[in-house]
């Protein structure tokens, strides 16, 4: 994408473009995550259709559904002993195709937050529609709070009729209807930020009214707390006094009044603020450029070295526009010190005579098993070059994602020039982040604990010395064991 020097935003799109005088000997760094999909170690056969499938009986999903998820935290453990950054879980239900299952990522969260220190735990993502937006505040807190302030919240719309229309049409929220539900996520979108960093608030929106009008609340304690004039917000901030209640004065005396709850207070609020960095699943510009507009980081789980660099451009231009929000201006594509911009992911497998699980064939299959059921979605228009119309029919072979980029399969050597010639094609002189995609559908689970501790023990310390290293990783001091406890350890 080229901008005209007459671009109303001109002097802000080419000081990003420059390396700052006082940054002239500035080292980029580097961030790499995992993202996990929760695809199932079933083993796929090929129909006489041509379509891969899992080889066993849907009892057999069951089971493989139960052991992907011991396995995912597993691996978030493996991964921060040999040096990852973060670790990325989803969202997704009903998976009987076995390619991605991941029902709850921020309780799955949880539990790896219990066995680590230093990883961050994000989500790629949380589909908004799906929660209610005061109860997804609560949850995501919850895992702030207990990781020590390790959490990264991605907020989704979600694609998949299946879930979508189960969840997301309590709220009102499916995807049959794409206007909606882009105005569903973008309430609950607000609703989320007042719920973190607002002791006390109302919302009145198309889809909520938080607190419901009618909710009777006249308990004297609660009332008490904000009349003594110390908690802050006034009592009439918080409340709607009104007389008792004729119709209800038989009943508790908590509803044996008129008085109604005019706020709220969302308990817990996050360990980080105001809250958790926020990141936005992107691809169509409309969405890079609401994301961008918010202060919202970006990721692009498939994207093409060629194809991510003018979507890069579109966000960082729109950040310019939008005066740099959350943090002011930061460095084109990724920024590690502000934590501020897009990231990018790629699946990788290391083809070494040291890996016992090695296996490329099954690696370039696997996939060809994922695109079979992404492609009914549209995935396809992805593989697109930039400027060329989007195709539905395209033949995706490990041949094409390959070159695109996408897969990267061979040695050590190789997944490093790869992953660099993504950083020099797209994020140019700012910082690079990565996240790496390991599993697959029917990768056993010990083959990818083997890839993730071959890429962090070898590849790893090879990519920060070529990018000048990484941001230091803060330690949780959040205590979960009593001290009596841990004494007997």
């Amino acid at each position: 994408m080229v901008f005209p020097r007459c671009h109303p935003h001109w002097e802000a799109l080419i000081s990003w473009c420059q390396v700052p005088e006082e940054h002239e000997e500035y080292e980029p760094m580097i961030e790499v995550g995992i993202f996990d999909g929760g695809s199932s170690d079933l083993p796929f056969r090929k129909t006489a259709s041509g379509q891969r499938i899992v080889d066993g009986t849907l009892a057999d999903v069951h089971d493989a559904a139960r052991r992907t998820q011991a396995a995912q935290v597993r691996r978030a453990v493996l991964a921060e002993s040999v040096g990852f950054d973060y670790y990325w879980l989803t969202e997704h239900h009903f998976g009987t195709e076995g390619a991605e299952l991941s029902t709850n990522p921020l309780q799955i969260g949880t539990a790896i937050a219990a066995l680590t220190r230093t990883i961050r735990i994000g989500q790629l993502a949380n589909i908004v529609a799906f929660h209610h937006p005061i109860r997804l505040a609560e949850q995501i807190a919850i895992l702030d709070n207990l990781s020590g302030g390790r959490a990264e919240v991605g907020l989704g719309r979600g694609y998949q009729g299946r879930e979508a229309e189960m969840f997301g049409k309590t709220y009102g929220a499916g995807i049959q209807d794409q206007e909606r539900n882009r105005s569903f996520h973008h309430e609950a979108y607000e609703i989320l930020i007042k719920a973190w960093t607002e002791e006390s608030f109302s919302h009145t929106g198309q889809f909520f009214s938080i607190p419901p009008d009618y909710t009777k609340w006249n308990h004297a304690q609660t009332i008490a707390f904000f009349e003594e004039g110390d908690a802050g917000p006034d009592v009439n901030d918080v409340f709607k006094i009104a007389p008792p209640d004729q119709y209800s004065m038989m009943g508790p005396p908590i509803s044996a009044s008129g008085t109604t709850l005019k706020q709220l207070s969302v308990m817990p609020q996050p360990f980080q603020k105001p809250h958790p960095p926020l990141w936005e699943p992107l691809n169509s510009e409309r969405t890079i450029r609401w994301a961008a507009s918010k202060g919202l980081n970006g990721n692009f789980i498939f994207e093409s070295d060629r194809a991510l660099k003018p979507k890069l451009d579109v966000y960082m231009e729109q950040s310019a526009a939008s005066g740099w929000p959350n943090g002011g201006e930061f460095k084109y594509g990724w920024d590690a010190e502000k934590h501020r911009g897009v990231s990018s992911g790629r699946v990788v497998h290391i083809v070494d005579p040291s890996l016992s699980h090695c296996n490329p064939d099954l690696a370039r299959e696997s996939q060809l098993f994922q695109w079979d059921f992404y492609k009914p979605f549209g995935f396809t228009a992805i593989l697109a070059e930039p400027g060329e119309t989007p195709r539905m029919d395209v033949d995706v072979t490990a041949e094409v994602l390959e070159q695109q980029g996408m897969l990267i399969v061979g040695s050590k050597e190789h997944v490093i020039e790869k992953l660099m010639g993504l950083k020099e094609t797209a994020y140019a002189d700012g910082d690079f982040i990565t996240n790496i995609w390991f599993e697959s559908g029917g990768t056993p689970h010990e083959a990818v604990e083997e890839q993730i501790q071959f890429f962090g023990e070898e590849i790893i310390p090879e990519l920060r010395r070529n990018c000048g290293g990484s941001p230091e990783r803060a330690e949780s001091t959040v205590q979960l064991v009593p001290d009596a406890v841990a004494a007997k350890v």
